[in-house]
C-alpha cells in the first residue's frame, strides 16, 4: 500500500509534467472506485489549466481552475505520466489527456482509491478536515505528542498511526520509528514520557524524510512505460524481519499483531 513517503514521491515525480498544462481530454474507463467518479469530471476539467500539485496526508490535491482533483490511491493505485496514445492495460481506469501530448493514467488493480472533485476549500472538505498534522512541519512535536497521548490507555503504535494524531504514519513507519525510539509497540500510550515524546516525534520525522529522500531515486519510473512505478525498496531495521535477528543486538525479533496489523519489535532493544 502507498503510505506518506511513496505518495510524495508520486507528487513529486508527476508535478513537473502537470502543472501549468492544459486538460484537453479526459477519459474514464472504470468509474467505479471506492467511490463513483464524478460523471461530469470531464466537463469539470476539459480546458482548464493545472496550476499546482501538492499533497495533504495520503490525498494528492491537483489544482484544475477553480477547483481540486483530489486522488487517493488506495492499496494499490499508482499514477504515470505517459505519451497521449499509450495503449492502455485491464487496470487503467482513467487519463487525463494534457496541452505537452502526455497524459497522467491513473492504474489501480484493486479499486480501492479514489478521484474527486472538489470545489471551495478542500482542507475542509470531509474526508480531510479532521486530519491531524502533517509529521514532517512544525506542527508536529514531541510536546504536542506527548499532550495527544495523556491518559490514552491505547498502544502507542495506534496512536501515532491515528491520521486525527499525525497523518501519514502507515505501518512500516510506526514499526521503523518505535524500534529507533526504544519503545514497544504495544506500551500505553499514556505512560510515555515528555523526553520519549521527543524522540519518537524526532524518529518519525527522520524514518520519513529518510524514505522521501530514498523516493527521489525513483522519479524516472513516473514516466515509464512499462508497468507501474516500482516503489522504492528501502533499508528497514525491523518491518517484515520477524523471527530475524536484530541489528543491533542480534535477539530474535518478534512478530505480533496489534490493531490488526503485522507489529514486529525487539524485546531486548525496545521497553
Amino acid at each position: 500500500m502507498p503510505e506518506l513517503p511513496e505518495v510524495e514521491t508520486t507528487r513529486r515525480g508527476i508535478a513537473p509534467h502537470l502543472e501549468k498544462q492544459r486538460i484537453v481530454n479526459v477519459v474514464v474507463r472504470q468509474p467505479k472506485l471506492r467511490w463513483p467518479i464524478p460523471r461530469n469530471l470531464k466537463s469539470c476539467l476539459l480546458d482548464n489549466t493545472i496550476s499546482r500539485v501538492h499533497r495533504r496526508g495520503k490525498y494528492l490535491l491537483i489544482v484544475v481552475g477553480r477547483g481540486h482533483l483530489m486522488m487517493h490511491l488506495g492499496m494499490s493505485g499508482s499514477l504515470r505520466v505517459l505519451p497521449i496514445g499509450s495503449k492502455p492495460e485491464k487496470h487503467d481506469h482513467l487519463d487525463i489527456e494534457l496541452s505537452s501530448g502526455h497524459l497522467l493514467r491513473y492504474t489501480d488493480p484493486r479499486r480501492f482509491g479514489s478521484v474527486l472533485w472538489v470545489t471551495g476549500d478542500p482542507y475542509q472538505h470531509e474526508l480531510l478536515r479532521d486530519l491531524g498534522p502533517e509529521p514532517l512541519t512544525d506542527d508536529f512535536t514531541g510536546e504536542y505528542l506527548f499532550s495527544r497521548s495523556r491518559k490514552r490507555r491505547v498502544p502507542i503504535k495506534q496512536l501515532i498511526m491515528d491520521s486525527k494524531v499525525v497523518v501519514g504514519v502507515g505501518n512500516i513507519y510506526a514499526n521503523e520509528a518505535l524500534f529507533m525510539s526504544g519503545i514497544r509497540p504495544r506500551r500505553s500510550a499514556g505512560r510515555l514520557t515528555r523526553q520519549q515524546s521527543d524522540v519518537l516525534a524526532a524518529n518519525i520525522k527522520q524514518v520519513l524524510g529518510n524514505a522521501i529522500q530514498q523516493g527521489g531515486t525513483t522519479l524516472r519510473d513516473f514516466t515509464n512505460s512499462e508497468g507501474k512505478p516500482g516503489y522504492f525498496s528501502q533499508s528497514l531495521s525491523v518491518y517484515g524481519r520477524g523471527g530475524e535477528a536484530c541489528l543491533q543486538c542480534q535477539t530474535v525479533l518478534k512478530e505480533v499483531r496489534l490493531g490488526q496489523r503485522s507489529t514486529v519489535y525487539c524485546p531486548s532493544c525496545q521497553h
